[in-house]
């Protein structure tokens, strides 16, 4: 089983949340992470990259379930994944 995290993810690719990783404390990163899981980054959740902003490959849009979401690189560097 290969982890790598979400930013990692190349633009077409599905994979599966196997866990969401607080961030740096002194920019509250629980807070972060618990955000990202209310938006349904879930252990277990598929989910799908597809597309990332010009230039500089940010925002990132993911697909989880039905719903679309913006993600900053940092933000998805936080959400590790196993590629399918």
């Amino acid at each position: 089983m290969t982890v790598l995290t979400l930013d990692a993810l190349p633009v077409g690719a599905s994979a599966t949340v196997v866990q969401v990783t607080p961030g740096n404390a002194a920019d509250d990163g629980v807070s972060l992470a618990r955000r990202l899981m209310e938006l349904g980054f879930v252990p277990g959740e598929k989910i799908r990259l597809l597309k990332r902003g010009m230039p500089g490959g940010e925002p990132l849009a993911i697909k989880v379930g039905n719903s679309t979401f913006a993600l900053r690189r940092f933000e998805a560097a936080l959400i590790s994944i196993q590629a399918e």
